[in-house]
Formats: structure tokens, C-alpha cells, sequence
């Protein structure tokens, strides 16, 4: 295997960002774009052997790296995988990746900042999955909100200000918290490694008090309700290579914090209060869907989508089994690849007609067709359709959660209902009926770029539906591990 992979994922996406960012004028965009498409690719190319060379046979971490940062604190740079990270990192080398080609027209000013941010951006997210030092994977955490703060705020909408300070705010507020819980485990156990907080005894009132902290971090980024009211403005604000990212990659870093630090540290309170983060999620799962069909901005109703989705995510994360655990997961990667389609279908739209409103299309698909027949796949997977992967996540999680209470699975699997109704109603109303508007009638069909970017996906989508076993079998054991941790007692 290639040495210290882990790092070169994280730093040459990072590097070639910045050379991008130094490097780039307007004057030299083609550059700057075909710099961008080469590293991206070049990092997704290094994260296919993560999967090559993966034991799936153990729960232990893999392809570990550890040299000492800051020794009078004991801050390792300590990184490694396991099951549940590597599928996370496939899908950010994978989206960062699409994002470039996407955008490869599309950005038009400041290309080199554009394309030079979402590579810095990639690089510290997989930092964030890989990460096994709580104070590494703070900093990962953190940092890459600058990115996304400046994608959203320069080259977002109309309300891009009011929509990117929103967005840092939330975020950077629960994630203060997440630091005061960290320090917390520090003193207790005189170290950061991730690990070693694992078999700390702690007790049931302090064990609640982090589970708080760690939970306003985390329900803020997947969003949970009533934390989700920045997302919306968000997605909607930013360019279309924001919305995938923040769909595709940043919402999954909170589910992924509480599988890697509420439940292995904290099983006691996570068991004590898995009440509160059901009712919490199945009111996501519902509510939400609803607020969804009422939207007539397509941005906005897949950005409500999102978050009854990873209500999914949140509900298999607290009903305690290998079967909610592992649907989460895949429910994870199957909507990065979904709502990350969808958005970039808005796009395709939004680039046409320079509008988003629901009620300005129609009849698209008589001047569209091969567009329209990818939107319909990626509507299908949305509303779970058995053979796309929107479908195995959330059975795996809604059959978790009928053997845990009866009353779970029926109020989840009404999302299958609401689901298909929100994504269908939209499809109907803009992709059938007459094209009666002169701008929908001059529309042109996706161009071999964009055909190339929505092709990836749809094998994506239907590769995991139909044959969800390589994606399974490699968190099996991890999930069957911390399905462990959770069920034991730390109590001090």
C-alpha cells in the first residue's frame, strides 16, 4: 500500500488548492480549472485503495498514522479508519470530484478561488473522518467552515450574507461546546486520543451534561429539528457545487459524531436520552416531510428532503442495533449521492432559466428528455424506490426500528409516503405538461459534461440498490463493535 496514504488524501487536495489560490487570475481560469479537476481526481484515485486494501474482517483502526503534535498536552496528528469512516471518505473524494466538473463552466468569476476553496474544503473533511486525536479532528472540524462560509458568501445568492452568517453562526456556536466537552475529557483522562476516552469511567450527570454538549454540535450540522432553520437559507443561497457539498458531505458529520463520540464515550446518557433523540428524529421524518410539499422553490424542497432523511440517520443511530446502526451509515452515503444529484438537476435548470420557482417550468421534458429521464431516477431514489439506494438505507433502519417498538417503524415508514409525494408533486409540475413558456420551449438538452457528472451518480445510486453488499460487508464489524461499546456501562 502507498505510505502514509491517510495524509496525502488529506494534504494534496489541501496543497493544490492553495498552489490554485496563489496561482490563479481570472486570466488563467481554464488553468485553474483543469489544476482542479486533476487534483480532485488524483485524491479520489488515492482513496480507492482505503477500499482495496480494507480488512473488513475487524473492527480495529487501519492504514494508522501517529506523530506528536503538541506534547505538552499530549495532541497527537493520530489518524486511522475503520468501517464507518471509509465509506465517508469515498463519498468526499467522489463528490469533490463531480463538484469540479460541475462547476467547470457554470463559475465564471474568481475561478480560481472557487475551485481552490472546495479543494481545501475536501481535504479537511476527509481530515474530519480520519481523524482518531479529538483536538486534530476539532481543528478539521472547524477550519472547514472558512471554505464553505466564503463559497456561500461570494458566490451565492442574492442573500448570500444573511444566509452564510446564519450558517457560521449556528455551526460555530455548538461547536464551542463540542471544545468545553473535550476539555472536560482531557483533564479526566490526561489525553486526546480518541481512544483512550472510550474507557473512561464517568458518571451518569456528567455523562449527561457532555451528551448536551456533543448533541448541540452535532443535531446543528446534520440539522435536526427545531436546530434546522439554517440549512434552508443556505442551500439556497449558495451555488449549485455548494448545496452538493453541504447535502453530500457536511450534513453526515454530525451523524458521524455521535457514532464516533456519543455512544462509544458516553453509552449511559446516549441510552438515558435515546427517548428524546427518537422523538426528535421521527418528528424530523414527519414534520419536515410536510413542510417540504408546501415549498415552490426547488432548492428549498430538496433542502427540507435532507433533513427528514437524516431523521433516518439520527433514528438509527439511537435504537441501538447493528441493523439501525448500518442503515444510518448507508442512508448516510446513499443521500450524499441523491440530494448531491438532485441539486446539481437544479442546477442544470437554474443555469438555463436563471430561476428556481417551481411555477416558471413545465413541459421540460419535451425539450429535455435525457435530462428528464436522469431527474426521474434520482426522484425515484429519493422516494425510496425498491433497486435505488435511497431504498436500503431506509429499510435497514425502519426494520431496526420496528424491532425495537412497533411504533417507530410505522411512524418512519410514513416518510415512504410524504417522500414519494413532495418528490413526485415537484417532478410532475416541472418536468410534464405542456411547455408553454417561450424560455422552457428554448431549452437545450445537458451537454456530455453534465451528462458525464449525472452518469457517475446514477451508477452510484443503482450500484448500491441493487448490490448494497460491498458496502455493507466493509462496517460490519465496526458497526458490530460499537453496537458493543454502546450497550456497555462507563459509569464511574
Amino acid at each position: 500500500m502507498i505510505p502514509h496514504i491517510l495524509s496525502l488524501c488529506i494534504w494534496i487536495p489541501i496543497a493544490g488548492g492553495v498552489g490554485i489560490l496563489m496561482a490563479g487570475n481570472d486570466d488563467r481560469a481554464q488553468l485553474a480549472r483543469v489544476l482542479a479537476l486533476a487534483f480532485s481526481v488524483a485524491t479520489f484515485l488515492l482513496t480507492l485503495p482505503l477500499y482495496i486494501g480494507f480488512d473488513a474482517g475487524t473492527a480495529a483502526m487501519q492504514f494508522v498514522e501517529r506523530y506528536r503534535w503538541i506534547p505538552s498536552f499530549n495532541i497527537h496528528y493520530h489518524l486511522g479508519i475503520d468501517g464507518i469512516s471509509l465509506p465517508l471518505i469515498l463519498l468526499t473524494s467522489f463528490t469533490g470530484m463531480l463538484v469540479v466538473l460541475a462547476g467547470w463552466r457554470v463559475i465564471q468569476r474568481r475561478v480560481a478561488q472557487y475551485f481552490g476553496a472546495f479543494l481545501i474544503m475536501e481535504g479537511l473533511m476527509i481530515g474530519v473522518f480520519s481523524s482518531l486525536d479529538a483536538i486534530l479532528f476539532y481543528v478539521f472540524w472547524e477550519a472547514m467552515l472558512i471554505p464553505m462560509f466564503l463559497i456561500i458568501g461570494i458566490w451565492g445568492g442574492p442573500n448570500r450574507i444573511y444566509a452564510t452568517i446564519k450558517f457560521f453562526l449556528y455551526t460555530f456556536l455548538g461547536s464551542v461546546l463540542m471544545l468545553v466537552a473535550l476539555l472536560y475529557l482531557y483533564f479526566q483522562a490526561h489525553t486526546f486520543e480518541i481512544s483512550a476516552l472510550y474507557s473512561l469511567k464517568i458518571g451518569m450527570r456528567e455523562q449527561v451534561l457532555l451528551f448536551i454538549a456533543f448533541l448541540l454540535a452535532f443535531a446543528v450540522k446534520i440539522p435536526m429539528w427545531p436546530v434546522h432553520t439554517w440549512l434552508p437559507d443556505a442551500h439556497v443561497e449558495a451555488p449549485t457545487g455548494g448545496s452538493v457539498v453541504l447535502a453530500a458531505i457536511m450534513l453526515k458529520m454530525g451523524g458521524y459524531g455521535f457514532l464516533r463520540f456519543s455512544l462509544p464515550i458516553l453509552p449511559d446518557a446516549s441510552r438515558e436520552l435515546s427517548g428524546l433523540m427518537i422523538a426528535l428524529s421521527l418528528i424530523a421524518i414527519v414534520y419536515i416531510g410536510f413542510v417540504a410539499l408546501v415549498q415552490d422553490d426547488m432548492k428549498k424542497l430538496i433542502a427540507y428532503s435532507s433533513i427528514a432523511h437524516m431523521g433516518f440517520v439520527t433514528l438509527g443511530v439511537f435504537i441501538f442495533s447493528r441493523l439501525g446502526a448500518e442503515g444510518a451509515i448507508t442512508q448516510m452515503v446513499s443521500h450524499g449521492f441523491v440530494s448531491g444529484a438532485l441539486f446539481l438537476c437544479v442546477g442544470v435548470l437554474y443555469d438555463r432559466l436563471h430561476s428556481r420557482q417551481i411555477s416558471d417550468y413545465g413541459g421540460v421534458a419535451s425539450r429535455m428528455p435525457v435530462f428528464a429521464a436522469f431527474m426521474m431516477l434520482f426522484a425515484m431514489a429519493n422516494a425510496a424506490l425498491p433497486g435505488t439506494s435511497g431504498f436500503v438505507g431506509e429499510f435497514l433502519v425502519i426494520l431496526g426500528a420496528f424491532k425495537a417498538n412497533a411504533w417507530y417503524g410505522i411512524i418512519a415508514a410514513t416518510s415512504l409516503i410524504t417522500g414519494a409525494a413532495y418528490t413526485l408533486w415537484m417532478y410532475k409540475r416541472v418536468i410534464f405538461g405542456t411547455a408553454s413558456s417561450p424560455k422552457v420551449q428554448a431549452l437545450k438538452d445537458i451537454t456530455l459534461r453534465e451528462g458525464l457528472v449525472l452518469g457517475l451518480l446514477a451508477v452510484a445510486v443503482l450500484g448500491i440498490g441493487v448490490w448494497p453488499r460491498p458496502l455493507l460487508h466493509v462496517m460490519h464489524q465496526s458497526v458490530a463493535h460499537l453496537v458493543r461499546q454502546a450497550a456497555a456501562s462507563k459509569l464511574g
